[in-house]
């Protein structure tokens, strides 16, 4: 008698979601790692302005977004919630610290600077979560903070300065994670930054009087081009979020892990083929040693499930 195989084959929707995730992952992370380009496209709009102005134009077509979607609801239940409220306004802050040093890195010249900084990103997020949620670090894990360590140790003695720029980076968003992560997933990502932003909105709207009172607000002067790239800030801030949202809710999160280096890869290019900027065998070293450090995170992502399953 012939065996036959009656093993049910690969769900074609469930196919269909990895590929979705997949899709929208590196088209999230890819907008992330271009960033740089739209940011040197604003000038002469100083980093203060356009990340006030990216704070408000963002909280708007959120909003237009929620109404359009029916999702107003979610927001008005955590704008009710004052623990709710707490947790996003501190993670505004971060954001908006996060987003301000990144502006700042990408339209002086120090491109580099903010590619290194989200390389390290992840290893600040793994000693976050064994400082503060006391999580366990497997040994590939403790190498790679540890190499990371050096790296930065290398850029400050041997290239002269302490990567500023890229620690505060690094260590905003880990601390801007951490916080979304002891919130849990209770809120859709347009709404969590919905209220972030709404957070910033004061500080923001101060900022832009201010500039127009001392004639130093470039938006509406430079032309049309400009005015409306400077418009287009909330949507270039709100598009990858919500892509990030469908890869991550349609993905295992080691995967979502891995496609998260696109974006600093692709800084690392503008920076170097693009923009210029010099990279002499101190600041490769130091590279070298995070992209090392990087490797190993990526042979524990996959080495871990296979461990377990044994």
């Amino acid at each position: 008698m012939t065996a036959y195989n009656t093993a049910p084959g690969p769900d074609p929707d469930e196919q269909s979601r990895i590929r979705a995730g997949v899709l929208s992952g590196f088209a999230a992370y890819g907008i992330w790692g271009l960033l740089p380009l739209y940011f040197v496209a604003l000038e002469p709009a100083t980093p203060v302005e356009i990340v006030a102005l990216r704070v408000l134009f963002s909280l708007l077509f959120c909003l237009a977004l929620l109404a359009l979607t029916g999702g107003l609801r979610p927001l008005g239940r955590a704008l009710r919630s004052p623990r709710t409220l707490g947790a996003l306004a501190v993670a505004g802050l971060l954001i908006g610290a996060n987003w301000l040093l990144y502006t700042v890195a990408t339209t002086t010249g120090n491109t580099l600077e903010a590619s290194l900084g989200y390389f390290i990103n992840p290893l600040v997020a793994i000693l976050l979560g064994v400082l503060v949620l006391r999580e366990r670090m497997r040994a590939l894990q403790w190498t790679a903070v540890g190499i990371g360590f050096v790296a930065v140790v290398v850029m400050a003695v041997f290239y002269g300065q302490v990567p500023w720029l890229s620690l505060g980076l690094a260590f905003s968003f880990g601390f801007y994670g951490l916080v979304k992560n002891r919130m849990g997933g209770s809120y859709p990502a347009i709404v969590t930054l919905t209220v972030e932003t709404m957070a910033l909105t004061p500080l923001a709207a101060l900022v832009v009087a201010l500039l127009g009172a001392d004639g130093r607000l470039t938006l509406g002067t430079e032309g049309t081009g400009h005015l409306l790239l400077m418009l287009s800030s909330g949507v270039i801030t709100a598009v990858p979020l919500i892509l990030f949202g469908v890869a991550a809710t349609r993905l295992p999160l080691s995967t979502v892990g891995m496609i998260q280096y696109v974006a600093p890869i692709g800084q690392f290019l503008l920076a170097v083929l693009v923009f210029g900027e010099q990279m002499p065998v101190e600041r490769w070293v130091s590279f070298c040693f995070v992209w090392l450090a990087v490797l190993l995170l990526v042979l524990d992502a996959v080495r871990a499930p296979r461990v377990r399953r044994a």
